[in-house]
């Protein structure tokens, strides 16, 4: 083991730090992996016998990447070590002493779809099962949110459920059935396998002493993200040996929404009160200029770790900074730069979109459609294809053709009671036609509706009242507000676990519809959309445009970069901002951080200063304040669309 020539100095010095608490502030690009991978070679090299080292990690995937890396360097013991997931490490120690909690060493481990589904039975046994009670995943995003943290549901179940007709104390009543349920079926969950091996540790001394005496060292990756479950296990883990070494960094902490913690990655030093620190500053990802951008953005940040990222690589183009008429204007300057970027050898998938939320990828998408562009999307779903999208479709669908059985039916089953079947009943006796912009077939549909449904189906026809229905013709996007805020907007907040999300989606997709002539022409567009053909879509994932949250780029990097629509209310996301105040603008800001050095070569920041109204008129944005906080000299401008 070569450390001299394999690593830099900051990096030889952590995998070289004495035993003790140890903590690692890697910046981004700065070989972080690669440390941590030294760290666990040279801990066997030096003589610690592997089944007496802890990694773990967020990933599977991950650990077995360090693993291989580290059996390079030193051979076959380390697959000794103990690696993996926190849940795979809780899993091998419940499956040894499980029976001290109450369950047998056979408990069975249910994923989300058994989980969903006894959810669903508890709900049905207590007589809250429709169409206005929380879906199960709601309940158990809930639930899974409240344990990270240590806490009860309670709160977080009143703030999930603000907004909707659902009562907490039902949602309460339902979990706690599901709690018995599991029991009786001697079965976890995977918050449960948390749960149970810190519960092991801190209420059985002599199985915790086990481990605490078995683990002579615990190295731990990503550390910023761990929750208080998650970092009250480690520490109980180095609790005798406190030989604990982390590595992270606090300016990539984006997860707050999962109940990540940065504080945990923060108080370190306090808590391990003889902890040596080690800063990873030297970036070998990104040119100067984008290292100098993403310096100056994170820096307004009141409580962090202070690091500057110095750049490895010589010279090479400042970011630029596109000022655009509008969000049309937005998508073909970007297709404009791409265009450019192959003419000098980047490949399409050297290239990334990153944006804060999915609708701000709309134009985008459309224009690399009508291009033949190929792409990807992260998340595996385009946007007209998600099921919200495809819910406020289905009346736009019917309002250009009420002849639409297909969009009739998944219309009418967001009612409670009713099902495929019900709907195509109805249909029938309606004489397959029905035209949602007309009271009259409002009447009509609601008198052959269920019971349970009549209530849900009037609130529907209240979205569009007989004296604008020529205006509202005329206007489809507002269609989408009226019916976002008249039904689908409670409907999708106990739909959906990320249901504020959807519906800030539909918002910004009932903006995107002013810029169309007509609603044909826009569900056009959508049918080009969503009808290609499964070789394209295989093309598109091996050699396209990737386009990404920035939330889900994490880990990522190209050569070039786009971040769009940098706007406040849009990126920092007002929602965001109006939910969680400055803690949340904090963690926005470090998104913004996570964005801009996922770029290696070119970074493009793209900023439209208005979007079209309603009515046709330019409707303006402000500037992010991560754009107005940036040194001019850092950028080189363009305004594009509009006059000087």
């Amino acid at each position: 083991m070569d450390l001299d020539r394999a690593l830099n100095a900051e990096q030889r010095a952590a995998v070289l730090a004495p035993d003790g608490p140890a903590l690692v502030i890697a910046a981004a690009g700065t070989g972080k992996t690669r440390t941590l991978t030294w760290r666990v070679a040279h801990l066997v090299d030096r003589g610690v016998p592997p089944r007496r080292i802890l990694l773990l990690t967020f990933t599977n995937r991950a650990a077995r990447e360090m693993l291989d890396r580290a059996r390079v360097l030193v051979g076959e013991s380390v697959g000794g070590i103990w690696g993996g997931t926190f849940h795979h490490l809780a899993n091998r120690i419940l499956r040894r002493h499980a029976q001290r909690i109450g369950y047998g060493n056979g408990y069975t481990i249910l994923d989300q779809d058994d989980a969903r589904k006894l959810v669903r039975g508890c709900t049905r046994d207590l007589g809250l099962a429709d169409k206005h009670f929380p879906k199960p995943e709601i309940l158990l995003s809930a639930l899974g949110l409240a344990r990270s943290r240590e806490s009860s549901p309670v709160d977080v179940l009143e703030a999930r459920l603000l907004g909707t007709d659902a009562e907490p104390a039902d949602a309460l009543r339902v979990l706690d059935a599901y709690a018995a349920r599991k029991r009786a079926l001697d079965a976890m969950d995977f918050d449960d396998l948390l749960a149970g091996a810190l519960r092991l540790l801190r209420e059985h001394p002599d199985v915790g002493d086990r481990y605490r005496e078995q683990f002579l060292h615990v190295l731990v990756d990503e550390y910023q993200d761990t929750n208080a479950v998650q970092a009250a296990l480690v520490d109980e883990l180095a609790a005798r040996h406190r030989n604990l070494f982390v590595v992270g960094d606090d300016f990539q902490s984006i997860y707050a929404w999962r109940g990540a913690d940065f504080r945990q990655f923060l108080t370190f030093p306090k808590r391990y009160a003889d902890t040596r620190e080690f800063k990873l500053e030297t970036n070998y990802r990104s040119v100067p200029g984008v290292l100098s951008l993403a310096n100056a953005c994170i820096a307004a940040n009141p409580e962090q770790f202070q690091k500057t990222l110095r750049p490895v690589r010589g010279d090479g183009a400042r970011p630029i900074l596109a000022e655009l008429r509008d969000g049309e204007q937005q998508a073909r300057y970007v297709i404009e730069q791409i265009a450019t970027l192959r003419g000098e050898g980047v490949p399409l998938r050297e290239m990334a979109v990153l944006y804060r939320a999915h609708f701000h990828a709309l134009e985008l998408q459309m224009l690399l459609g009508r291009e033949r562009l190929p792409f990807t999307i992260t998340s595996g779903v385009r946007f007209y294809e998600q099921a919200h999208v495809k819910d406020v479709l289905a009346l736009l669908r019917l309002v250009q053709n009420p002849g639409d059985e297909l969009s009739f039916t998944r219309l009418l089953c967001l009612l409670p009671r009713v099902g495929e079947r019900t709907a195509l009943r109805i249909w029938k006796a309606l004489g397959g036609r029905f035209a949602p912009l007309h009271p009259a077939a409002w009447t009509e549909l609601i008198e052959r509706l269920p019971a349970a449904a009549k209530g849900d189906g009037a609130a529907m026809a209240g979205v569009f009242p007989e004296a604008e229905t020529k205006h509202l013709a005329r206007e489809p996007g507002l269609i989408v507000e009226r019916f976002l805020a008249g039904f689908y907007r409670a409907y999708a907040l106990v739909a959906f676990d990320t249901g504020r999300e959807r519906v800030e989606d539909l918002q910004g997709m009932s903006g995107y519809l002013a810029g169309f002539r007509s609603l044909a022409d826009f569900l056009n567009e959508v049918a080009l959309q969503t009808n290609l053909d499964d070789r394209q879509r295989a093309e598109d994932a091996g050699e396209g445009l990737t386009l990404s949250t920035v939330h889900q780029a994490k880990g990522l990097e190209w050569r070039a970069v786009f971040v769009l629509w940098l706007n406040d209310s849009l990126f920092p996301s007002g929602r965001a901002l109006s939910e969680g105040g400055d803690e949340a603008e904090a963690e926005e800001r470090r998104l913004f951080y996570v964005a801009v050095t996922r770029a290696r070569d070119w970074l493009f920041l793209c900023c439209p200063r208005a979007r079209i109204g309603r009515d046709g008129s330019y409707v303006p944005h402000t500037p992010s304040r991560f754009l107005r906080e940036t040194p001019p000299a850092l950028v080189r401008r363009a305004r594009v669309g509009y006059g000087p």
